[in-house]
């Protein structure tokens, strides 16, 4: 840890702040700087090239984090570092975010073509924070990213596919079109739409899973394309799979109500029904549309200057990037196109994203960038860990306040070269 990481003190006292460019990625657009090392007979394993530390994840929130004044915070610690990046962001869009964010109302950042550009950007700064304060070398300390739906945006910024600048334009321009969709299914068939998280015991999990598929009549209707030729009113399907014994329903809001009577009535089963924030069925074929758009956006060039005759994806990475389709790592330029494009369609796999990277890839390390605790306590969950575990070489962290940096440098510094047997 750089000798400044040694004590916030200094920082919220003095305000001493190393100067600071415009939002920029730091992270190299050519070639890996890690690989997969599988000497393990359990099978592979990240590995660091130039160390045998524990294999590192970093993964980002999705939307629901959002909250006004969340980068308040970070302004008043870092205002030198901070204020430009700020800055960028609102130059970036065209709007003052930043405003929004720091203000309000809660129902404006609450909208998703506002919470979703707002949580990505803040995801960034606080890494880029971390970064330029504190010398944090993400690609010589990380080995794989990934992140909750919205959140993969974030995490395939650091992974370098895709530049920060186009990847904040996409995601403005996807909330948006994802909103009208959600404005159209009221407008034309009326209703009220969204999600809603299902918590049971796990082992009844599996079980739950089957009373809900035939309760829909997946037998007939196949899969969440085929599905989607059925009329809005009658759409339900599962958003996410997102842990051991919690997964999330997306879709007409009546009819999620029905399936939940359903299953407690015939199929066994009472799970906690816990309605989410806002209006939105995301992951449901309702926002085709916007699959469509990002599929045609993510074969244009960049928009970012000095980078106009380069494709907006880039590939590979500087690091592996897992998709919350397929729960594995990208594997092709094409194949991450299509996968990140069908995402807003699709159920985010993040229960089985981090039982490949805990139980295949051995990652034993995990660190949460950005507002909110929810995937942190998530993760924690799934892999059995706390904060640090020296029994299992390693731990799960986050950082979303200026007074966590601390705290999470020391403990990567303290378990980089613990390994589990």
């Amino acid at each position: 840890m750089k000798p400044q990481a040694s004590g916030l003190y200094r920082f919220f006292s003095k305000a001493q702040c190393l100067p600071a460019p415009f939002i920029r990625t730091s992270i190299p657009q050519n070639g890996l700087q890690h690989q997969l090392c599988k000497s393990s007979p359990h099978g592979a394993r990240y590995a660091s090239s130039s160390s045998s530390r524990p294999g590192t994840a970093m993964f980002f929130p999705g939307q629901g984090v959002q909250r006004v004044g969340m980068l308040t915070p970070w302004l008043e610690a870092f205002p030198k570092t901070v204020t430009p990046l700020v800055e960028e962001i609102d130059h970036i869009l065209g709007f003052s975010l930043s405003k929004v964010i720091k203000e309000g109302p809660n129902s404006g950042l609450t909208a998703t073509g506002i919470a979703q550009p707002a949580i990505m950007a803040s995801s960034i700064l606080i890494l880029r924070v971390i970064e330029q304060e504190f010398g944090f070398k993400t690609t010589e300390r990380v080995d794989v990213t990934l992140g909750h739906s919205l959140g993969e945006f974030a995490a395939l910024v650091i992974g370098g596919y895709v530049h920060y600048e186009d990847s904040l334009r996409l995601v403005r321009e996807r909330a948006l079109i994802m909103a009208r969709c959600s404005q159209k299914a009221r407008e034309e068939y009326g209703g009220d739409y969204g999600m809603v998280a299902l918590v049971t015991e796990p082992d009844h999990l599996t079980s739950l899973v089957s009373s809900i598929h035939e309760f829909l009549g997946y037998h007939n209707l196949g899969t969440k394309v085929e599905s989607a030729e059925a009329p809005p009113i009658e759409q339900v399907l599962i958003a996410n799979e997102n842990s051991k014994n919690q997964i999330v329903l997306s879709g007409n809001m009546a009819m999620i109500q029905s399936l939940i009577t359903h299953i407690r009535q015939f199929g066994g089963h009472d799970p906690r029904a816990v309605p989410l924030k806002g209006d939105s069925p995301f992951h449901s074929p309702l926002m085709q549309p916007a699959a469509t758009a990002m599929r045609r956006l993510l074969e244009g060039k960049s928009k970012v200057k000095g980078r106009e005759d380069q494709d907006i994806v880039t590939f590979p990475g500087v690091m592996e990037c897992v998709s919350n389709v397929t729960a594995k790592p990208f594997h092709s330029k094409e194949g991450l196109k299509d996968l990140w494009a069908r995402q807003c369609v699709e159920t985010v796999r993040w229960w089985d994203s981090i039982k490949y990277l805990d139980q295949e890839q051995h990652v034993r390390r995990w660190i949460g960038i950005g507002p909110g605790k929810v995937g942190r306590n998530l993760v924690g969950k799934e892999v059995g860990m706390r904060g640090r575990d020296d029994i299992k070489g390693g731990g799960v962290w986050g950082i979303s306040d200026p007074r966590e940096i601390e705290e999470v440098l020391r403990a990567l510094d303290e378990t980089e070269t613990l390994q589990d047997e």
